[in-house]
Order: C-alpha cells, then structure tokens, then sequence
C-alpha cells in the first residue's frame, strides 16, 4: 500500500469558534477584522463568504461588500487554545502531524488502518472526535501526497470527507479545475489564458519545454506537475522538532504594505505562541515569499539578541520581508518561520538579551496561560498599527 495523507482543515475557523460561543452570531454574516484603515480580514463565516468577503482582504472593502456584516476584533488567544486542542486531537491518529497554520494541518496516516480502518473510516472517527471535543467541524482530504489531499480538503467544505485515489488524481485535478488549483490566484489565471489556456486538459497536453517557453521556468514547473496531481513542493515538510511556520495563501495576489505587515504580525504571534507552548526556543527567523508567478524567495537571519518574544520575531520578520519584496509583483503566498528550535526556556550561550524583551516573553507567557484559562488578553502594542510597528 502506498502513502496516505490527510488534510485537516478547520472550516471558517476564527468565525466557527465565535459562533460556537456566541449563539447570537450563529446563521449571520461574521467577519473577524474591524472596519478600520489598518484592519485586514482574518476570516469570515459562510455567511459573510456569499457576499465576497475573503481573509486577508482590507476590511473597509468588506464593509463595502457585505454592510450588513457583524465586525468584531477577534480573540487570537482563544482560537490558539482551540487549535492546540484540535492539534492535540491529530496527535491521537498519527505520530506524524505537520502543523501548517492555526487551523490546518496534514497528517501522514500511512499503515495506520489497523488502528482506525481504512482511510474514510478513520476520517469519520477523526470528525466525530473534534466535533464532539470542540464543537468544531472540519474538512478532510486524503490522498497519496500533500498537495492532493489539500486540493481534496477544499472541494466538500465545509464539514466535508473528499477521498482522492492515485489512479483518480487527473480527473480529480480536471474536476477542481485550473482556476481553483490550490496557488493558482486571479493574476496567474489570467497569465494562462493570456495564452489561449482555459483548462487543467490543456495544460497537461503540453510537454514541459512548451510550459518554460510559455511561462517560464517556476510556473511551468508547477503546471506540468499540479495538472498530473504531482506535489509540486508547495507542501514542505516540517519537523517539529527544528522548526515551527506559518503560511498564508491569498486568493488574490496582495500588493498593499499594510495588509501584509498585518498578516505578517498574525502570523508572528502564532508561531511565538507555539514556541513557547513547546517549550522550545528559536535561534533563526525566516520569511517565504511567494509572488504571483511562482517565482519564490526566501530569506533567513540569526539575530545575536536571543528571539524571546512576539515583538521580535515581527520586527525581524518585517525587516526580513522589506528587504526581498518586489513592491511591483503581487504576492501569492507569504511564509514565516521559526528555526534551529532547541528545548528549554533560557537563551543558548553566547545569545544577547535584555530586561525589556525579558519582560515581553513573561507578557507572552502569561497570554498563553490566560488563554488556555478560557480567558482573553491582548497587547495593544503589537495589534495596533502594524505597518509602523
């Protein structure tokens, strides 16, 4: 038997959670986000997804869109202990959950069908576990690699099982279709059918060579292997145990500083959160950029200050971004990341540190506590104004 992969996926999960505890905005359009200037979507209910409302879109065209939406700032402490709950569940299914955000995670399941049956099965007792825990549903995919699983997770949602074969993935791949497939946004779309392009068939009747004289070297790559239901390596694997990111996906291409700087702070505060809840220490702080011609960068440093809180890793990570960006080229995908983890909670020798960002880790640690409490707490300091932070 080959390798099988899931996709977890929690559905419209900041919203969910709201409306879980909050009956009164069950069935009504939620969007997380405030309708402010420097305010982006962090997500919204299906409800508010009717009217075109989508995360990391400028909350001011949200209202625009959807005027009736029900705007709230969100409790980032409480969907973090609501994710370690969920992740805590995976754990429970396989020995090998790779974490990819808050509310997303791949599980390899290969040869666990002694332990959970077969791969629907196993998908069915995983729902029902956090549904039952967390009041929460989630969408699952499967597949033999990362990449269909996550296309799968997305085509039932929400609450939804989509189980892909290996002899199925190409039609699966024509059923998704070439305007859904996961990195696929509205500028690279149109890039395609710039060429006469309109679907995953056509494209895969196309040699490589064709592809890198049409699109070049990056976005042929991705098309030749994502039509033939190939992971085309944009699910890295990560170990836990060397390293802990975060990745956001746009559904359109992003070209606005503010949005960016503020996806880049949420981010900064979930995978610093996570640290610390693992008990682990990170030496390096890395940055992913993905633009919409799949042309990737990333970029690393090792500050000599040991990396102790949220404020660093945002300021680090926002100077790493400045320093790669090419303002002129829409931004698919936008990574962060936390390496050369080690355990413990006091920095390695040789590392700086001070009083201030001492102070501001016992600060992180003490939201960590307050919120697996059930209780809510925020640093006006790193939510507010992030572009000038």
């Amino acid at each position: 038997m080959g390798s099988v992969f899931f996709h977890v996926d929690l559905d419209a999960f900041f919203a969910s959670v709201e409306q879980r505890n909050h009956p009164e905005y069950r069935g009504k359009p939620l969007i997380i986000g405030m309708p402010e200037r420097r305010s982006v979507v962090s997500t919204c209910s299906y409800e508010a997804r009717k009217f075109g409302v989508h995360s990391a879109m400028p909350s001011l065209q949200a209202q625009r869109l959807c005027p009736d939406g029900i705007f709230i700032p969100g409790n980032y402490k409480e969907y973090q202990k609501v994710s370690r709950q969920v992740m805590d569940i995976l754990r429970r299914f396989s020995p090998s959950v790779q974490q990819v955000s808050i509310d997303e995670a791949f599980l390899d399941m290969t040869g666990t069908d002694l332990l959970f049956g077969p791969p629907r099965q196993a998908c069915v007792t995983l729902k029902k576990a956090v549904f039952d825990e967390t009041g929460l549903t989630v969408s699952v995919g499967v597949a033999h690699n990362r990449f269909v699983a996550k296309l799968a997770s997305d085509f039932h949602k929400p609450d939804g099982i989509c189980a892909v074969s290996p002899s199925k993935e190409e039609i699966f791949i024509d059923k998704v279709g070439l305007a859904k497939l996961w990195g696929i946004g509205k500028s690279t779309l149109s890039t395609i059918q710039s060429k006469g392009i309109r679907t995953t068939q056509e494209v895969r009747s196309l040699s490589l060579r064709q592809l890198e004289g049409l699109f070049g070297d990056n976005l042929a790559s991705y098309l030749f292997k994502a039509v033939r239901g190939i992971d085309p390596g944009i699910c890295e694997q990560e170990t836990k145990s060397h390293s802990i990111s975060s990745e956001q996906t746009f559904i359109d291409d992003v070209y606005s500083e503010e949005t960016l700087s503020a996806v880049l702070l949420q981010m900064s505060t979930e995978v610093m959160l996570r640290a610390i809840d693992e008990n682990v220490m990170p030496r390096t702080i890395g940055v992913k950029i993905r633009y919409g011609s799949f042309e990737t960068t990333t970029v690393q440093a090792t500050p000599d200050d040991a990396v102790l809180n949220t404020n660093q890793v945002f300021e680090q990570a926002r100077s790493l971004f400045l320093s790669k960006w090419k303002r002129s080229e829409g931004i698919r995908l936008l990574g962060l990341g936390l390496y050369q983890v080690y355990t413990g909670d006091a920095p390695m020798q040789g590392e700086l540190f001070n009083q201030t960002d001492q102070k501001r880790r016992a600060l992180d640690k003490t939201i960590l506590t307050l919120s697996k409490k059930g209780h809510s707490m925020k640093k006006a300091s790193t939510l507010s104004k992030p572009d000038e932070t």
